[in-house]
């Protein structure tokens, strides 16, 4: 706001200020506001100047105003008669305040003549609150500038001081001025000042006249007014007729009575008090009457005199005569007594004490309290001073006035202080003198005594004194009508002696009772015809004597005498009432009479015709008693009958809305046939806030349930019918609205209980149905739509807006209180149920403008109260969120307005932050679910008005301005810009870049400063967490962290803008990684430390946790954009985030622990995955995650289910990068304890829960084959779930524990393996668990490569564990073909996957424990021998690299089987053979397909689909079929260009060869052990060829792809010719342009698969030889086939070994010594294998040999 807009500030804003209801709260603030306006302030209404020409002159000459707003502002000048410069300045401040239209629509107003008069009359309505806001603003300085309590008392004390001089005498002249005003006519203000017109213009002179009265009053209240004003002030009020003589009285209507009212009290109060009573009694006292400043000064009471004796004709004279009576009385006592008399006579004529009592009602009720209380104050003087000075009979003219002399010092001593003032006081002296005559007719008349007793009682010191006094009663008055025979008494019949002791109370026996006693003496005070009065001197308790008047009206409850007793008592209820609310600590002295009450209760609501007011005050009593006792009050309530209740019990929401089996209770019947036909309902207000106590008493269970019922009958037929009700008093209607809805309000708030929720209703469930779904929600509906109009001219016919009691408040409360349960009705809804009638008549569009939502948005144009506006955005955020519609849509044509209004008290910088807050959480839901309203809010224009471009420029009317002031460092700290508020604006940008907006986003982004002023909050020090932090400041900085992050990762690196690089690149720099990763770590700790106490910021911590989350993980990422780049500061933040996950996972754990742990635990998991090389380095982690799992498995297993699997797979991860070197070793037996107990229990867990569902048939039947992927349908199988990962965890363990001194031990103590392999067995069985089984089987396998792990895992029963139920995992086709292989990726999880780790196993477990495993293995091949056939035989058709691989297990296992060929034979003879017979075609399959690669191609695309490597094909669903995930992934690939595509093709087939050809070489050493040695065939004689069968036919032909060609010798030696063909191909890696293998593959594969092939071919030649030898030897050979034999192989070898010379001279690889394969066998024990003398190889030397032996 401008600094020219500050200095023309409205008086409404100026009072706002003055109120504490602005943004302005500091007492410099205040004080400077004063300062600025100390004039205006002194001017009062002089201020508004009449017109005049210079003024229009200068409008005239006025740059900065458009010409079609000086032209409006004449016309406002001519109709308000008012200068043309304020006019003009009157019209901006409408404009900036009041005006509810856009900047556009104003220029359409300004131009019709029609619609710019109706904008006149508001403008004139604007004008009229202005200046009575300037009057109240003066009335609030003199309210409180010595109020010591008030926070600007010295302020407001200051300026009176300044003001104080001249004020009276300014504002006297500004009332004369108002009473004499002539009515303004058309003629002189043009013709729109029509009668109505000056109606109003008449009520607003009225109200003014009554405010400068008030003022005047509250001036003379502090300071003395001389006798000279006094004579002024009478002179004027007598000529205005105190009044009631206005010059325009023509024009007082009804409605303005009060007003005329209020002006005569606040005449007769000013001269009251300019007479200074006070003063004239203490002179009185201390005799010293020429002090007072009317002792020297006879003149002026001469002409008093004179002017008083022409009083008498109004009312409000009494109180002046009176007055005046005492002064003359006091300080001229022998002068004119008659003068004195007359003027006393004509006071009590005119009923003074009556109209006191009448006049201080009156002025209580409307008003400022503080005017009320000064006159209290004042008129307490007057009547002390009177009854000091007069005897009490005097003052009464006719018998009536004693009645009316106690209801006026009832109403005096309501004042807070007074009651106190009476006690400290003499008791015979002033207001003492009634109580003392009251309580010498008690209790004859027991309601004058208690009606003062009652006004006495004001705070706990005068409960004990009024309780006391009633305690020790002295005297006992009674009236009898004839002379009891048991009376002596004297002659002149003045004292009375009683001679028998006497009952008091003719009640039973064993009552409470009071006993006269012999003896006793009574004044006889008044005796004639008409019967004695007599006074005994008897001392008793009256409380004692109440519980007896209570008792006696039971007795006579149904008799005649019920209402005169009643009169008795209820005064007795009132007083208890009123002492118990005061102070509780006496209600136990009063129990005889409290717990009365009930029974009281009981029998007068069934009475015939029940005494309402009596009932009340019984409720009311009640009432109190349940705000600190509910549960008795309620028990004891319970059994009246008085309340509402149900006949039978509840069991569900129908029959409660029903109201089915209810019963009303005697209230509900007093309703209808008493209270509403009469129309007062003194009984319905005490009843409902008799529930709302109880309701807020938070009763037990049962009891709360009991209330249904009472709430029910609220629900059903009070809330929605109360407004068509009789009421013959104003404003009770709106206190019972009120009060229904503080009820179900309460109800709303209530904790939720701690009972189950099952189906009988709660008290909250009935009011929420109720409310959702019944016509009591409509009935809410309605109250939120009275509208802000209604409510401002509720507000405008209050004869005061200070008061907090008006018609206008209770309106206001009463709205506020519907908008808080419509949105809480709809917060705590069940989410289950659809649209509900409440929100679909809250959200449903009316014709012409008439649907709620335009209704709520148009309260942000209210001003009085900032709670009202605040609670309607609150419930239209709540709408946005929960209702289907578009606000915008609702709003219609009032959409940019609105708009403005909200912005408007959103930029001024005096508004009430919290309703700024609250507009800005409304935006920022907007921004999600309302996408037209954002867009109006946000106001962007497309730049250069091109269609085509997408460059945006803000609004002048967006939102965005405010935003980015908002978020300016510069603004930080100022009193416009608190904490809270900034909060809320990055809450609204957060919400732009979260729901990608990007026009929005990208107007931001290019803001000058905006990254830098965005980021400030990340380079602040926060104080430290264990000092209160404010949660708002760890939330905003949340929100910047989670915008950054956003950015970063939806901008291209390249693209991000400067100021953001340089914003991150300082962050990095000052170390701010370091800081907030600390601060973080600290929150953390102190989340888990401030346990015990319960943490109250805990959502803004996590919220700051998880964005500080999301950075670290953005950085792993996006390093170089964030500078995260330091190794030592990631270290940093390793340990940080590891000490904040022990400390949140190693304390007693609780929810918001373990929801912290958790996210840690993600983090530091992500983590260890993406900065393996810091963590290499990093120091011991290991302990303090040994730590943390060991907290963790003693917690609540549900909670922690995930953490446990985050910090198992964290530990894995730890052991895979850092091994155990990183930790001490002594934790190893620890963790493996901790593990293994997992393992065992989950995996015992697993057996119940699958033996379960197979029972229960929960199994899915799936196809048995083996490319069945199990379903995850048990949440206790996942891959990451804690069993799986446990498993895992303990193959790591045990892999690092290699010499097994401690596994061994563990396993020892924990029956791990056997709780696992029956866990392992029934999953097969079932099919079930994949992941289960596969981490299990991997467990396993690792153990079983150690002797000792291998024997634990034998000794077990791994073999029957295994063996049978794996046949249950795959089927076997019929006729042999391969159709049940999967094409699928071999990393998927599957069956198959499974069976190849069984077959795994099996190899591991027989290579480890050789004899003693063979006969389990003998068992699983002869088991299985139908798979393993068909698997070798399946590599012909399946080239799939699952299929592969399950192919190279097999053999994998079979070259282990293949050492023990004996037993074999033995046992298995057939399948030995049959394997043989397999091995051989699969050699030369394996040959072909090597050998043929263009084939191979061929047959991978058409044929299996795997055109591209597993590792490019994890994306894709696994139910694909083959064929069409090739092409999809030969499409995706080919977008890149042909070559990508033909690359991961050649990759693709690589992949393959590889896997053929280590079959291949597995196959070859398998069929090394089923061919005879070389050595023993050379060198033995007599050797058995029988034991060896002829692998090979004779026959040299290249191997054919087809089954019917039997293997042969040129098999092998093609075999040996593909081999140095790829050995050649590798070599040819210097060609850049052919896909050879060696540019596919890296170094390392190079030599692996060289190595490979050298190993290939040696065994490939030995085989070779040996099967030559054996046909050379075989006698059943033909000698023709035999050279034939020789001389081919002669030639062919020669040439073979030539090429090989070639290759090693080359420098090519030496045979491996042992297979790089870590399942083959050592080389094969060649005759050369000791390195030769030559230099040469080996092999070369062996074939050379054995060429030799042939060629001879």
């Amino acid at each position: 706001m401008a600094e020219s807009e500050i200095s023309v500030r409205s008086c409404r804003e100026l009072w706002t200020i003055l109120l504490g209801r602005s943004a302005l709260r500091e007492p410099a603030q205040i004080e400077g506001e004063l300062d600025r306006h100390w004039d205006r302030l002194h001017q009062g209404l002089g201020y508004y100047k009449p017109p005049s020409p210079s003024s229009a002159g200068k409008v005239k000459e006025k740059k900065d105003v458009a010409q079609p707003l000086k032209d409006f502002g004449f016309r406002i000048s001519k109709l308000l008669n008012l200068d043309e410069q304020q006019s003009v300045q009157l019209l901006q401040c409408y404009l900036q305040e009041d005006y509810r239209g856009t900047r556009d629509s104003l220029k359409v107003v300004l131009k019709d003549e029609r619609q710019s008069q109706g904008l006149l009359l508001k403008i004139a309505d604007y004008y009229y609150e202005e200046r009575m806001c300037l009057l109240r603003c003066v009335l609030l300085l003199l309210t409180y500038f010595q109020d010591e309590r008030h926070p600007y008392r010295t302020e407001y004390s200051n300026c009176v001081n300044k003001l104080e001089k001249d004020l009276v005498s300014s504002y006297q002249s500004q009332f004369e001025n108002l009473f004499k005003a002539e009515a303004p006519t058309w003629e002189t203000h043009g013709n729109l000042m029509t009668e109505r017109q000056v109606s109003r213009w008449f009520i607003q002179c009225l109200r003014e006249q009554s405010l400068l009265l008030e003022i005047i009053f509250l001036y003379y209240a502090y300071f003395e007014m001389s006798p000279s004003d006094l004579l002024n002030f009478t002179k004027m009020f007598k000529e205005q007729g105190f009044g009631l003589r206005q010059t325009n009285r023509h024009l007082v209507d009804k409605s303005m009575d009060a007003l005329v009212d209020r002006i005569g009290y606040l005449s007769s109060l000013i001269l009251v008090e300019g007479m200074d009573m006070d003063f004239l009694h203490k002179c009185a006292l201390e005799d010293c009457t020429e002090q007072h400043q009317f002792s020297g000064a006879p003149d002026v009471i001469k002409e008093m005199d004179q002017l008083l004796l022409t009083f008498g004709d109004i009312p409000h004279h009494g109180p002046v005569l009176l007055a005046w009576v005492l002064l003359r009385h006091t300080l001229r006592p022998d002068e004119s007594n008659p003068v004195i008399r007359r003027i006393g006579n004509t006071a009590l004529q005119l009923g003074v004490f009556q109209y006191l009592s009448l006049m201080l009602k009156g002025l209580g009720v409307s008003g400022n309290n503080c005017t009320a209380s000064t006159a209290k104050m004042c008129i307490y003087g007057l009547l002390s001073f009177v009854i000091t000075s007069f005897e009490e009979e005097s003052l009464q003219a006719n018998g009536v006035e004693g009645s009316h002399l106690i209801d006026a010092a009832c109403e005096v001593l309501s004042a807070p202080s007074l009651a106190e003032v009476f006690w400290e006081m003499k008791p015979n002296r002033g207001l003492g003198m009634i109580l003392d005559s009251a309580a010498g007719m008690f209790p004859h008349k027991i309601g004058p005594l208690l009606q003062l007793l009652t006004a006495l009682v004001s705070n706990k010191s005068t409960v004990k004194k009024v309780y006391n006094f009633l305690d020790k009663m002295s005297f006992y008055t009674q009236v009898y009508k004839h002379k009891p025979i048991d009376i002596i008494s004297k002659d002149d019949e003045t004292l009375w002696r009683r001679q028998t002791p006497k009952l008091l109370y003719p009640l039973g026996s064993g009552q409470a009772n009071l006993w006269m006693p012999q003896g006793a003496l009574g004044q006889v005070v008044i005796a004639g015809e008409q019967g004695y009065m007599v006074r005994w001197d008897y001392s008793y308790s009256a409380w004692t004597l109440f519980t007896c008047e209570v008792e006696m009206l039971l007795h006579v409850v149904s008799t005649a005498d019920v209402l005169a007793q009643c009169a008795r008592v209820k005064p007795i209820l009132d007083l208890v009432h009123k002492i118990i609310s005061t102070d509780w600590t006496v209600s136990d002295c009063l129990l005889p009479l409290t717990s009365r009450i009930y029974m009281l209760l009981q029998r007068l609501t069934s009475v015939i015709n029940p005494p309402v007011d009596v009932i009340a005050s019984c409720v009311n009593c009640l009432s109190v008693l349940a705000a600190r006792m509910p549960g008795k009050v309620w028990s004891s309530l319970h059994h009246t009958g008085f309340l509402p209740f149900a006949s039978n019990p509840l069991t569900n929401m129908a029959q409660c809305i029903s109201a089915e089996g209810m019963k009303a209770g005697n209230y509900g019947n007093l309703l209808v046939q008493i209270e509403q036909p009469r129309g007062e309902y003194a009984v319905t207000v005490a009843f409902l806030r008799l529930i709302t106590t109880l309701v807020k008493g938070q009763l037990g269970n049962t009891q709360s349930k009991g209330l249904i019922p009472c709430v029910l009958l609220v629900l059903k037929e009070m809330l929605p019918t109360y407004h068509k009700w009789r009421y013959t008093t104003n404003g009770v209607r709106e206190r019972i609205g009120c009060y229904i809805l503080e009820l179900i309000h309460a109800i709303l708030n209530l904790s939720p209980e701690g009972e189950d929720q099952g189906s009988t209703p709660t008290l909250q469930s009935l009011c929420i149905y109720s409310l959702a779904n019944t016509e009591a929600g409509q009935a809410v509906v309605n109250i939120m739509a009275v509208g802000v109009d209604t409510i401002d001219v509720v507000l405008a016919a209050q004869p005061s807006s200070c008061g907090s009691e008006g018609p206008g408040q209770i309106l206001i409360q009463t709205v506020k209180l519907a908008f808080s349960v419509a949105n809480n009705v709809i917060r705590l809804k069940p989410p289950s149920d659809g649209v509900s009638p409440l929100e679909q008549a809250l959200t449903q569009h009316g014709g012409h403008g008439s649907n709620l939502v335009v209704v709520l948005a148009k309260y942000i144009y209210h001003k009085h109260d900032p709670a009202l506006p605040r609670l309607a955005i609150q419930l239209l955020k709540r709408l946005a969120t929960v209702a289907p519609m578009s606000v915008y849509a609702c709003l219609g044509n009032d959409a940019a307005a609105i708009r403005d209004a909200f912005l408007a008290r959103l930029q001024s910088k005096t508004e009430d932050m919290r309703i700024k807050v609250m507009i800005l959480e409304f935006l920022t839901v907007a921004v999600e679910t309302q996408p037209g309203l954002i867009e109006l809010f946000l106001n962007l224009e497309v730049k250069d008005g091109n269609e085509g471009s997408k460059e945006f420029l803000v609004g002048e009317c967006s939102c965005l301005h405010v935003v980015l002031e908002l978020i300016d460092s510069k603004q930080q700290g100022k009193y416009w810009c608190p904490p809270l508020l900034h909060r809320a604006a990055l809450a609204f940008l957060l919400a732009l870049w979260q729901d990608r907006r990007d026009s929005a986003i990208s107007v931001l982004r290019t803001k000058e400063r905006f990254w830098e002023n965005l980021t400030t909050p990340l380079f602040g020090t926060l104080t430290p967490p264990s000092d209160a932090t404010e949660p708002c400041v760890l939330e905003a900085c949340a929100f910047v962290m989670k915008i950054i992050g956003l950015e970063i990762y939806y901008v291209v690196s390249g693209s991000l803008e400067q100021s953001l690089k340089d914003g991150l690149q300082k962050f990095s720099n000052a170390r701010r990684y370091d800081y907030w990763s600390q601060y973080v770590m600290s929150l953390v700790c102190h989340v888990a430390e401030s346990e015990e106490e319960g943490i109250c910021c805990f959502p803004e911590t996590q919220m700051l946790i998880s964005a500080w989350r999301m950075l670290l993980i953005l950085s792993t990422t996006h390093a170089d954009v964030m500078h995260l780049t330091e190794d030592s500061t990631k270290l940093k933040l390793f340990m940080d985030v590891l000490d904040g996950t022990k400390a949140a996972l190693t304390t007693p754990t609780s929810l918001p622990c373990l929801r912290l742990g958790s996210m840690m635990a993600t983090l530091l998991l992500i983590l260890l995955k993406q900065w393996r090389s810091v963590v290499a380095a990093a120091p011991d982690i290991l302990s303090p995650l040994t730590l943390i799992l060991e907290s963790v498995l003693q917690a609540d297993q549900q909670m922690m289910d995930r953490t446990k699997a985050k910090i198992f797979s964290a530990l894995i991860s730890v052991l895979q990068i850092q091994g155990l070197n990183g930790g001490d070793i002594s934790q190893l037996p620890q963790l493996l304890l901790s593990v293994c107990e997992t393992v065992k229990d989950e995996a015992l867990a697993l057996i119940d829960n699958t033996r379960h569902m197979s029972q229960t048939g929960d199994l899915l039947e799936q196809e048995d084959s083996m490319e069945t992927d199990c379903p995850r349908g048990l949440q206790k199988d996942q891959r990451d779930g804690v069993c799986v990962l446990a498993l895992h965890l303990a193959k790591e363990l045990c892999r690092s524990d290699e010499d097994g001194e401690h596994w061994v031990l563990v396993m020892r103590r924990v029956p791990v393996l056997p709780s696992v392999l029956s866990a392992v067995e029934i999953s097969l069985r079932c099919k079930h668990n994949l992941f289960f089984t596969e981490a299990a089987l991997h467990l396993l396998l690792t153990l079983a490569r150690t002797p000792q792990g291998a024997a634990a895992v034998a000794g077990a029963g791994v073999i029957q564990t295994i063996c049978l139920p794996l046949l249950s995992v795959y089927e076997v086709s019929s006729n042999g073909t391969s159709q049940s292989f999967s094409r699928k990726s071999q990393d998927s999880a599957c069956w198959p996957g499974v069976y190849r780790l069984c077959m795994s196993l099996m190899e591991s477990l027989l290579k480890t424990l050789r004899y003693n495993f063979i006969n389990e293995a003998l068992d699983f091949v002869g088991v299985h021998q139908e798979r393993i056939l068909q698997c070798l035989n399946a590599v012909r058709t399946v080239q799939s690299l699952s299929c592969l691989d399950e192919a190279d297990h097999t053999v994998g296992f079979l070259l282990q089987l293949s050492s023990f060929c004996k037993e074999w034979q033995f046992h298995l003879p057939s399948l030995l053979r049959d394997v043989q017979i397999n091995l051989c075609y699969l050699c030369q399959t394996c040959t072909y397909l090597l050998h043929s690669k263009k084939m191979l191609h061929h047959y991978l695309q058409s044929k299996n689909g795997e055109a591209l490597p597993a590792g490019t094909r994890t994306q894709r669903p696994p139910q694909a079929l083959n064929k069409d995930a090739a092409t999809a992934a030969a499409s995706s690939s080919s977008s890149g260009g042909g070559g990508e595509r033909e690359e991961a093709e050649q990759k693709a087939l690589l992949a393959v060869q590889c896997s053929l050809l280590k079959i291949l070489s597995k196959t070859l050493a398998t069929l090394q052990h089923f061919t005879p040695d070389c050595c023993q065939i050379l060198l033995d004689q007599c050797m058995d060829l029988a034991e060896y069968r002829t692998l090979f036919v004779l026959s040299f032909t290249n191997p054919a792809f087809d089954p019917d060609v039997a293997p042969s010798f040129g098999t092998l030696l093609a075999t040996i010719n593909v081999a140095l063909g790829m050995l050649s191909e590798m070599e040819k890696r210097k060609e850049p342009a052919s896909l050879s293998i060696a540019s596919l593959a890296s170094l390392e594969e190079i030599q692996a698969l060289k190595s490979l092939l050298m190993f290939t071919m040696e065994n490939c030649f030995y085989v070779l030889i040996s099967q030559a030898f054996r046909c050379l030897k075989d006698p059943a050979i033909l000698p023709r086939d035999k050279q034939r034999l020789k001389q081919e192989l002669s030639s062919e070898l020669s040439t073979l070994l030539s090429s090989l010379s070639r290759h090693f001279r080359r420098g090519s690889p030496s045979s491996p010594a042992s297979g790089n394969l870590p399942s083959l066998q050592s080389k094969p024990s060649t005759p050369g294998s000791k390195a030769s003398h030559e230099g040469q190889e080996p092999i070369i030397q062996l074939v050379q040999a054995f060429v030799r032996l042939v060629q001879r």
